[in-house]
């Protein structure tokens, strides 16, 4: 297999960032990586280029880091409550996942973040506190709050929800 050096123009799972000098095959450079825009061919000319994207790879990352650092700081403090419908006993149908801590988090607070940021091992299935960790960026690591609590009322035990009625007096 022909194979050729391309320099990336953006970042690609899998392959690299941008400004990175990847050796691919050449059909693949030649039918997707170039005609997309996200390589150029890797030559003496396309040197300087290199050079300015690298330039703006480093200004990106830093912008990304100091957001990600001020996003951890401000969801340190944060409880996040979600309500999720619960059965006898308190136990929940279904659970809560990833996908809808991010969900939640956009509804209350209005923060996006990908749902892949999220480090939930399991799927979370109690009601109670509970503490999540997130993966914000490869230098930063933070820790959510969530408290899971039930939808539905809890029943109220049969005793305690009625009067007890006084038996009417005969005669009276």
């Amino acid at each position: 297999m022909a194979k050729t050096e391309v320099i990336l123009t953006e970042n690609m799972v899998g392959l690299g960032a941008e400004s990175d000098k990847v050796v691919v095959t050449a059909g693949y450079a030649r039918n997707f990586l170039l005609p997309q825009g996200k390589a150029i061919h890797s030559s003496a000319g396309n040197e300087r280029y290199m050079a300015s994207l690298q330039s703006k790879r480093a200004e990106r990352e830093a912008h990304e880091l100091e957001t990600m650092g001020a996003l951890n700081e401000s969801l340190s403090h944060l409880l996040l409550v979600i309500k999720v419908k619960t059965g006898d006993g308190g136990k929940l149908f279904g659970s809560v996942t990833s996908g809808k801590i991010a969900d939640e988090l956009k509804i209350q607070f209005e923060v996006e973040i990908d749902r892949r940021k999220i480090d939930l091992p399991q799927a979370i299935r109690e009601l109670g506190d509970h503490e999540v960790h997130l993966k914000l960026h490869a230098d930063i690591k933070g820790l959510l709050k969530v408290r899971v609590e039930s939808e539905n009322p809890p029943p109220e035990p049969e005793d305690e929800a009625k009067p007890k009625e006084q038996p009417a007096k005969a005669g009276a």
